[in-house]
Order: structure tokens, then sequence, then C-alpha cells
């Protein structure tokens, strides 16, 4: 069984607003990166985000993008080394995020979708996968308040 999942929302805002909302890091920090974004998603960038409650920053890949159409990540799987004691204990391993964003009713909102795979077939990367997929759609949920109404939902909550 593939570990992966797929959330996804609709923003009543123009798709280049809702992807700007997430490539620019001050935009991103707004509602999302409760520590800050570091950089802009752009191909072949390795930016930073910090989040509060997990204390540091996370480099992350940008392997791909498409502007107004796709974001490409890859960032360190936060599961742990295996625990079945396999020749990869204790390696790092990577994740790969997909976000895309699809114009809805003649471009006056977006469909904005987020996929995640990648985990191990293990316990430590069951529990992770399912702690990813609460969080992209709290991003998801907060962005939405943060793009339609300049509500940050993301205050306070996780610290």
């Amino acid at each position: 069984m593939e570990l992966k999942f797929k959330v996804s929302a609709r923003v009543a805002r123009p798709v280049h607003e809702v992807f700007e909302a997430v490539a620019d890091p001050a935009k991103l920090s707004g509602y999302f990166t409760t520590g800050g974004a570091v950089g802009r998603l752009e191909t072949g960038a390795t930016v930073q985000w910090e989040f509060a409650d997990f204390p540091g920053a996370f480099p992350v890949k940008v392997v791909e993008v498409e502007t107004d159409r796709r974001i490409v990540l890859e960032w360190e799987a936060n599961d742990g080394p295996p625990q079945d004691g396999a020749a990869t204990a204790g390696a790092a391993y990577m994740t790969t995020v997909v976000m895309t964003f699809e114009p809805l009713d003649g471009d006056s909102r977006t469909l904005v979708t987020i996929e995640e795979s990648g985990w191990r077939e293990t316990e430590t990367g069951l529990k992770a996968a399912f702690g990813n997929c609460m969080g992209w759609s709290q991003m998801l949920a907060a962005m939405k308040a943060w793009v339609e109404h300049g509500l940050n939902l993301a205050e306070g909550m996780y610290v």
C-alpha cells in the first residue's frame, strides 16, 4: 500500500492571486509558515520554511514550478528511521508534494489541490502521512481565510 493523500479547497479569488499566496514567501508567511518562509518558490531553488510547533527551519527543494498551474516540492519525511532495523535505518528520505491550481468560474475562483506521497510503509510513515494530511488541510483552510478575508487562522493556533 502506497502512503499518499490528496486534499483540495476552492478559494474565491483568481488563480494568479491564489498561486502567489503560495509562491511568495511574504504571503505564505502571513497564514501558513508560522515561523516564516525564506525564498520564492522557483524551479531549482531550495527555500526555508519554519513552523512555530516544529522548531527549526525546514529546507524545501522546489522541483518544478509552472506559474499559476503547478508547484512540485520535495522535503524530508518527518517519520524518523525505519523501525525494523533495515539497512536504511537512520537514512533520511524525501516526500513529494504536488500543488495544482485550476481556474474555476471564468477565473473568479480557484481549485487548489495538494497531494503528498513517498513515505515508508511503516507505522511511523503512516503517522507522518496522517500528520501532514492534517497540516495541508489546515493550510488550505488558512489560505482561504487569508486570501478571501485577510484573516490569519494560524495565529496562536499551534503554540
